[in-house]
């Protein structure tokens, strides 16, 4: 069956607030990807985030990020009035975690002023696994003024039980407020999904093969990761030196214990998809081709240049998240540096790969992602949001990079390329096309989400709320129904 949808983040969904939420603009969003034909909506993690805004660099793998909670929802509840956050608006075109940092927090403790706790008691006990964990690590983190928790006391630090139940008697309410930001979170966003679903829009999810060093994931499970017995990390993540990067990708996560994690049938890795199987309907997994090999980098190095690699799980993790949940749908990320070990385990699994067209265009080579190359199996790509958006990507190539896409797509207006590879990835023969809203808003580098390697002015940009519009929405409904996308809507 040949499907598409749109890729765009919560975060860039118009709001009065300053960031995206899952209030009344999402379902906007929903409705107008049902007036367009669409059958996806594809978004990048929803985690909380840490220092840099990056949503693959998460205080919790688990948890939902407080800053999508909408404030208008919370009205409705009865546990906000307009005054409470009035003061806040702000309808910028680009994202200010700063003062989202300085300001959100105050208004949803409000919130949780006016909340019987006691609701939340089926939601603790589902969650319990990685909620109290949650709870606390956020609560212990604001006791010290954010730093990682590598810089805890050691009773702290080392999860001394004594000292942690002492802790959280005294400093229950935050605990109880943290617990409560989740409860709130996961409300308001299984009502979307509920709504998505209602109108035929299936969400594909986002997750990161890493977590954040500075997490409560590595924090209440030190053994899962390749830690020192100080919890430094002895190697970290990243990848090899490239033409994008020649120094590598530094990403510092810390490493998995993949000997450790087989001891119980990977049950953590097992209770991740669970968790995020319920959220979405379809599991991006990102960086795939580290579950065959990862790339260590010595964690005291500051570059990439050092790195080996070596041997992950392979199919052996989803064969045990198979034998526990049955089948999951699963799209994996398989971009980067491929060997035949992760052809080979692709083809074991079966999982569909990604094909990303502003990869497939070297007038000199013979690209896997160039349009005559790509399969029914793979989800195809005009870009993902570590590229730029097309018009942006296309200003940067040489005349010849530019001759060669006119010749290959058969057009001649350079302002038409954005419309020209949207074609391409429409017209192909995968059975999903996912393509960027930014892309069809013909955006320029304004809107790039993300320059990977580059800390800073990422993750930041919005769309306003009449990019929404039905002349746009009749375009894409066209296309859908010219290439055979539109699932008889």
């Amino acid at each position: 069956m040949r499907t598409s949808g749109i890729l765009l983040p919560i975060f860039s969904l118009p709001n009065s607030y300053g960031i995206g939420t899952l209030g009344k603009e999402a379902y906007e969003f929903v409705d107008f990807l049902e007036k367009c034909h669409q059958s996806y909506w594809q978004v990048l993690p929803i985690g909380p985030t840490s220092y840099g805004d990056s949503p693959y660099q998460s205080f919790s793998v688990f948890a939902g990020n407080p800053y999508f909670i909408d404030f208008d929802l919370l009205k409705e509840d009865g546990l906000l009035e307009e005054s409470d956050y009035d003061y806040l608006l702000d309808e910028s075109l680009v994202i200010d975690y700063g003062k989202l940092y300085n300001t959100r927090y105050l208004v949803l403790k409000k919130a949780f002023s006016k909340f019987d706790v006691k609701l939340m008691k089926k939601f603790e006990k589902e969650h319990k696994d990685w909620l109290e964990d949650f709870a606390l690590f956020m609560t212990l983190k604001d006791y010290h003024n954010g730093v990682s928790f590598l810089e805890w006391e050691d009773s702290y630090k080392y999860r001394d039980k004594k000292a942690l139940n002492s802790f959280k008697k005294e400093y229950l309410d935050d605990v109880n407020f943290w617990k409560f930001t989740q409860y709130v979170f996961f409300k308001q966003w299984n009502a979307l999904r509920d709504y998505a679903n209602s109108k035929g829009i299936k969400i594909i999810g986002d997750m990161p093969i890493y977590t954040a060093l500075d997490s409560s994931d590595v924090w209440a499970n030190p053994k899962l990761f390749q830690l020192g017995s100080d919890l430094v990390p002895l190697m970290v993540a990243g990848c090899p030196a490239d033409d994008f990067a020649p120094l590598g990708q530094l990403w510092g996560n810390p490493l998995y214990d993949y000997k450790v994690m087989k001891e119980d049938n990977y049950a953590w890795w097992v209770r991740r998809v669970e968790v995020a199987a319920k959220l979405f309907d379809t599991i991006r997994i990102d960086h795939f081709r580290g579950f065959e090999a990862y790339f260590a980098i010595p964690a005291t190095d500051t570059d990439a240049m050092r790195g080996k690699w070596k041997k992950g799980p392979n199919v052996s993790l989803f064969n045990a998240i198979k034998k526990a949940l049955g089948e999951v749908d699963i799209i994996a990320e398989n971009l980067g540096f491929l060997t035949e070990g992760v052809h080979k385990m692709l083809k074991k699994l079966g999982y569909p790969g990604m094909k990303i067209l502003e990869f497939g265009f070297d007038p000199k080579g013979d690209s896997e992602h160039m349009p005559h190359h790509l399969t029914k199996s793979d989800v195809v790509y005009t870009g993902t949001h570590d590229n730029p958006p097309v018009r942006g990507w296309y200003n940067t190539l040489s005349d010849e990079e530019k001759a060669f896409i006119h010749e290959y797509l058969h057009f001649d207006n350079p302002y038409e390329v954005g419309n020209e590879l949207i074609r391409a990835a429409l017209s192909s023969v995968c059975n999903l096309a996912i393509i960027p809203f930014w892309d069809y808003l013909q955006k320029g580098l304004e809107a790039r989400i993300n320059t990977p390697s580059v800390l800073g002015g990422n993750w930041t940009f919005r769309i306003e709320k009449n990019d929404m519009n039905s002349d746009l929405c009749d375009y894409i409904a066209k296309l859908t129904k010219v290439y055979r996308r539109d699932n008889n809507k």
